[in-house]
C-alpha cells in the first residue's frame, strides 16, 4: 500500500510489469508489458505531461493560470488535462477528426476545450497522415499566438523523452532486476523510445532495442511510403526526422500491419486480460516476430500504450 496522495497527478508513474506466458506459450522467449494504460488518464502519455508541465514551471516559462495549447492525437491531450486542471491552467486540445471521438469526449470531460480539426481531402477517418497532423499543428500554432499560450509541444519538449528514460526505462530495470534483453516500441513522438533505450543502454549497453512502424509507412528504416493512411492510431506519422532519435541508437527494425496490431490487440484482451489500443498491439505483434527471428530465447520489454476504451467506436473492436 501507498501513502494517501495529494493528486491524481503523483499517481502517474510506478505502472505494474506482467509476463504475457499465455500468448507466448509454445515459443522460446518471454514479453514483459508495462502496463502504462493503468495511468490515471489511461495512457504513457501522463508521463510526458506531467514532465512537461513541471519543469516548464519551474523554470518559469510556464506562469501561474497561464493556458497551455497542443497538438495531439488524444493521450498527451489527456494527461495535460489532468495535469493543467489540477495546477490551474485552463487547456486547449488540438486534434484531428480523424482520430477516435472517445479521445475528445475524454479531454473535454476532464476540462479541456477540445477543437478539432479536419483531415485532408481523400483522407480516411480513422487513419491520421502525416498531411493530417501538419494541419493540426498550423491549427495549434495559431491558437497559441493568440492566446499567449505556452506550447506543450510534445515532438520537441525535452520532457517527453526524459519522463520515460527517468520513468519508464528506469522503472523497468528496477523491476526486472536487469534481465531484459531487448525492448520494441511503435513510434510516434519517438519520445518512449528515445527514454527507454538510453534508460537501458545506461544501464547494460548489450540491451537491443528496435522501432517498430507501420508496414507501408517505415520510413525512419528506409522505406518508401506506400500506405501513410495506416489504421494504427497514434503513430507511424511518415515522418523521417523525429527529434528525439537523433542521438539514439536503433539496433534494428520492424514493422507491422494495420491486422497484425489489431489481432495483437484483441489476444491481449482475450488471452492477457490486457485492454490496450492499436500501439499496445503493434508492440505486441513486433515483440512476436522479433521472439521468431532474430531475438529468439530473449526476453523482451513493450509498453502497453494506451487503453482499449479509447477504441471502442473503432474497427479494433467489431464486435463491440
Amino acid at each position: 500500500m501507498t501513502d494517501v496522495l495529494p493528486s491524481a497527478v503523483e499517481a502517474i508513474g510506478a505502472t505494474p510489469v506482467v509476463r504475457l506466458d499465455r500468448i507466448t506459450r509454445g515459443l522460446d522467449g518471454t514479453i514483459l508489458a508495462k502496463l502504462d494504460y493503468l495511468n490515471p488518464g489511461g495512457s504513457k502519455k501522463d508521463r510526458v505531461a506531467r514532465r512537461i508541465i513541471e519543469e516548464a514551471e519551474r523554470v518559469g516559462a510556464l506562469k501561474p493560470s497561464q493556458p497551455v495549447v497542443e497538438l495531439t492525437s488524444g493521450n498527451t491531450g489527456t494527461g495535460l488535462a489532468i495535469v493543467c486542471g489540477v495546477k490551474g491552467h485552463p487547456f486547449t486540445a488540438v486534434m484531428s477528426r480523424g482520430n477516435s471521438r472517445e479521445r475528445a469526449r475524454m479531454m473535454a470531460a476532464l476540462g479541456a476545450e477540445v477543437v478539432l480539426v479536419d483531415q485532408m481531402p481523400g483522407s480516411i477517418p480513422g487513419r491520421v497522415a502525416g498531411g493530417d497532423l501538419e494541419l493540426v499543428e498550423a491549427k495549434a500554432r495559431e491558437l497559441t499566438a493568440a492566446r499567449g499560450a505556452f506550447r506543450a509541444d510534445q515532438f520537441h519538449h525535452d520532457g517527453n523523452w526524459l519522463a520515460h528514460r527517468d520513468g519508464t526505462g528506469e522503472e523497468l530495470w528496477q523491476q526486472t532486476g536487469g534481465a531484459i534483453d531487448g525492448f520494441a516500441d511503435f513510434l510516434g513522438s519517438g519520445g518512449t523510445y528515445a527514454g527507454v533505450t538510453k534508460a537501458l543502454k545506461g544501464h547494460d549497453p548489450a540491451i537491443r532495442c528496435f522501432a517498430v512502424e507501420p508496414a507501408g509507412a517505415a520510413v525512419l528504416a528506409g522505406q518508401p511510403v506506400r500506405n501513410p493512411g495506416h489504421p494504427i492510431q497514434g503513430g507511424g506519422y511518415s515522418m523521417s526526422d523525429l527529434a528525439y532519435l537523433r542521438d539514439v541508437p536503433i539496433d534494428g527494425f520492424v514493422q507491422v500491419t494495420g491486422e497484425e496490431a489489431k489481432r495483437a490487440a484483441r489476444r491481449l484482451a482475450t488471452e492477457e486480460g490486457i485492454f490496450g489500443g492499436f500501439s499496445s498491439g503493434a508492440n505486441l505483434a513486433a515483440a512476436l516476430q522479433l521472439l521468431q527471428g532474430e531475438m529468439r530465447g530473449r526476453t523482451l520489454a513493450v509498453v502497453m500504450a494506451d487503453s482499449g476504451l479509447k477504441y471502442l467506436s473503432t474497427d479494433l473492436w467489431p464486435e463491440c
